[in-house]
């Protein structure tokens, strides 16, 4: 068994903020796919748009490279390489990393979301 990290949705004078909280879930070891509390596994849920509008710019842009660092992407930025580094990287090309159907739809729910939100 592995810990994963969570991501909790509060109120906040009206207003919903997204947080990552250090709260831990106890979840059976799976390859490298981090399950979230709000919006469940990188690799096997479909992420719903109203559960990631709740998000912030940032927890969205983590989650969409987390699920590029599961799967091997090596980095370019000087954010994302301090973030999640490239140790064990293989992929250079976005394109050529090796997603699964639930993990590409993912990403493209978050795209989508990172744009009607004005990431």
């Amino acid at each position: 068994m592995r810990l994963l990290p969570t991501l909790r949705v509060m109120g906040v004078a009206g207003l919903v903020v997204a947080a990552a909280v250090g709260a831990m879930v106890m979840q059976p070891s799976r390859a490298s796919a981090n399950c979230y509390e709000l919006i469940g596994c990188t690799d096997s849920n479909y992420f719903k748009p109203a559960q990631l509008k709740q998000l912030s710019c940032q927890i969205l842009w983590e989650v969409r490279n987390t699920i590029y660092k599961e799967n091997g992407y090596c980095f370019k930025t000087k954010k994302a390489k301090k973030h999640f580094g490239n140790e064990g990287c293989t992929y250079n090309d976005m394109g050529a990393v090796p997603l699964n159907a639930y993990e590409r739809a993912n990403v493209g729910a978050i795209v989508k979301v990172d744009k009607q939100k004005g990431c």
